[in-house]
This record gives structure tokens, C-alpha cells and sequence, in this order.
């Protein structure tokens, strides 16, 4: 027979129990409400930068910066692609250099800079696409040349751009190729802050067996998935920027060798294993950045785009709403799971094999 005691202490049990398992679920609703503050969103929402001095904080796959500028959308020697993607902003130095070379590249022939991805305002993971460019020291250029007219912004967000490597041979479609090609490139390794610049192992391959005289600046450009269409180049930890992290330095050879010849054989096109593997950007907590990065997105932003907009020829092409831009197709997804732009670059000899693009 049950007692009044024993009724009671079952009902304890149960309303404990309760207690437990409705405290449990409001813990795991935190952890999921904390979980939702990914990096990628807290800093893909910025539209202006951290109006204090300019300094890069971490490495080029996990940090951010301060101090940021754009590059104008329009100058007499470049036009600014993508536009409602917001990604301009680069430290200083990065968007001087760009500059430079849009002049220099004109001087040697090339018509014009059309340029990509730089940065976003303050950096950080991006919601789609890179996994570095997070610390305003990268930057994409098409290997297409800017047109002789100004282009809408509907055609900066709509116009493909155009490979130049066959997706089955590996190798550089000759119709496509020019020497112009090479001399962009090179000019681009000229400048000492230029550490490397990536390219498809296809176009570093056409460049092995096609530079004669000097050769030395080859050593900069180094194979990797993807930029078929576009070269990605990287300057080095700017002075005054105690927190960056320096990337592995390059080989002094000019990396025709053994290495590259890697590229051409089935190893590195092997289907991915875990293709479903999220992505670093997909799980990167603010606690995964430099302790820095949280003062960076605090930080107050200047009066005004054009306040720390650089350059340009007075189009105000910035002031136009940007369209809705297409569903993008993010080109980091047919890569490996590891195969990021910073990744150190291997020793001279066969890479160590690692996971494969999905077919």
C-alpha cells in the first residue's frame, strides 16, 4: 500500500527531474544562442571599418585589423567588382600597393586592374568564399582585363569572370594566354612587400616553361586550387603591427621542380573524403580570433565611407545601391577541406598528400 510519505517523495522525484531536465535544455538553448554568434556574422555585418590606427591582429586565415580603407570603385586605372559584397577595405599598405601596381601594369600595357575580393571592413572570417583574406593584407585581381568603358553595376555583379586553365588537362588554354599575362604577374612579384601570389598550378606551369632571362621571381608565384581566373596576391606583416602572425617565407627556387610536377598527377584532384565537413569559418567563435579582435569590432567607425575612401576619379559608382547580388556558388567548396590560401607552402620536392577537391 502506498503511504502519503512515499506519494510524496515519488512527486519530489518527478519534479526534480523536471527541474533538471528543463534547467538542461535552457543550459543547451544558451550554448546554442552563444553558439549562433559566429565570427563570419559579427563581422560580415560591419559596413565601415575601426576608425583607429591601422594594424593587422593574428594570421591571414584567422584574425582581423584595424585602421582599414577602401580603394575607390572606380580609378583611372582599376574598377572594383562584386560591389554589394563590401569587400574594398584592406589595411593601408594593401590598398597602396594596389594602386602601384594598377599604375605600373598599365605603363607595361595592361589596359586596367579589374579587381575581387580585398577585404572586409574590418576583416575577419567572410560569410562565404576566402579563408584568409582576414587581416586586410590579401587581394584578388582578375586576369581579365578591364574594358575600355566604365561598367555598370549591374555587369560588376553579373559579368563571369574568365578561365584560362582547362579544368581536365590542368593546363593553360593557349588561346587564352598572353604574354601580358606573365608580365602582370611578374610585375606584381616585383615589389618587395609582395610575399607571394597564387596562381592555378597550370598557370604556374605555363610561366616555368615560358620565362627565359630572369627567372628569380618565380619563387613568389606558387601553385594552388582555384585561381584559374584570378591571382591572389599577399604583402607581409606591416610595420607597427606587434599582434600579426608572419606566414612561412618561400622557397628561394623557383618551384618549377619536382613540387610542381606533383600537381600533374592524379594525387591532388582526388575526391575529397569528407566533403561534408564544415568549413573553419562555419565554427569560428569570437574566442577563436586574437583576444584584439573584440576592441576591433568595437571600436568606432569614421563619418563616412568616403572619409577613408582612397583614390578613384570622382565616379561615385559607392553611392549607388548595389542589386541584390546571384546565388554564388562558393568556390571553396569543390577544395579540400584543408586547402586554404595561407596554408604554408611546401618544401621544394613531393608534397605530402592531402585531402582532395570533390569531382
Amino acid at each position: 500500500m502506498e503511504t502519503p510519505m512515499k506519494s510524496f517523495l515519488q512527486a519530489a522525484r518527478r519534479l526534480a527531474a523536471i527541474v533538471i531536465a528543463t534547467s538542461a535544455m535552457m543550459a543547451g538553448a544558451a550554448v546554442d544562442g552563444n553558439a549562433e554568434q559566429l565570427a563570419k556574422n559579427l563581422f560580415g555585418s560591419q559596413r565601415l571599418p575601426a576608425a583607429t590606427t591601422p594594424k593587422s591582429f593574428g594570421f591571414y586565415s584567422k584574425g582581423c585589423f584595424s585602421g582599414g580603407v577602401a580603394i575607390a570603385t572606380d580609378g583611372p586605372t582599376w574598377q572594383a567588382m562584386r560591389l554589394s559584397r563590401n569587400r574594398r577595405w584592406g589595411h593601408p599598405a594593401m590598398i597602396s600597393l594596389i594602386e602601384k601596381l594598377s599604375r605600373d601594369a598599365t605603363a607595361d600595357g595592361w589596359p586596367g586592374l579589374l579587381l575581387g575580393d580585398i577585404s572586409q571592413p574590418r576583416g575577419g572570417p567572410m560569410l562565404t568564399g576566402h579563408a584568409s583574406h582576414q587581416i586586410g593584407l590579401d587581394a584578388d585581381i582578375w586576369f581579365m582585363p578591364m574594358p575600355d568603358r566604365r561598367l555598370s553595376s549591374r555587369e560588376r555583379e553579373n559579368m563571369s569572370a574568365v578561365s584560362l586553365v582547362n579544368e581536365k588537362t590542368h593546363l593553360v588554354k593557349d588561346k587564352l594566354w598572353r604574354p601580358e599575362h606573365a608580365r602582370l604577374l611578374k610585375r606584381a612579384a616585383s615589389y618587395p612587400e609582395v610575399e607571394r601570389i597564387l596562381v592555378n598550378p597550370g598557370i604556374k606551369k605555363k610561366l616555368c616553361d615560358t620565362v627565359r632571362g630572369d627567372r628569380s621571381w618565380l619563387r613568389k608565384v606558387r601553385p594552388f586550387w582555384g585561381h584559374d581566373y584570378h591571382f591572389h596576391v599577399r604583402i607581409g606583416c606591416q610595420p607597427g603591427s606587434t599582434g600579426c602572425k608572419r606566414q612561412q617565407a618561400t622557397p628561394r627556387s623557383d618551384g618549377c621542380d619536382e613540387s610542381l610536377a606533383w600537381w600533374f598527377t592524379e594525387e591532388p584532384w582526388r575526391p575529397n573524403k569528407n566533403p561534408d565537413a564544415p568549413k573553419a569559418r562555419d565554427l569560428m567563435t569570437m574566442a577563436s580570433l586574437p583576444k584584439e579582435c573584440r576592441a576591433v569590432l568595437a571600436a568606432p567607425e569614421p563619418e563616412s565611407e568616403m572619409a577613408v575612401t582612397i583614390g578613384g576619379n570622382g565616379t561615385a559608382v559607392a553611392a549607388v545601391a548595389a542589386p541584390e547580388p546571384p546565388a554564388m556558388v562558393d568556390p571553396s567548396a569543390s577544395m579540400p577541406v584543408t586547402a586554404n590560401s595561407f596554408a604554408p607552402t611546401p618544401k621544394i620536392g613531393i608534397p605530402m598528400p592531402r585531402p582532395r577537391p570533390q569531382n
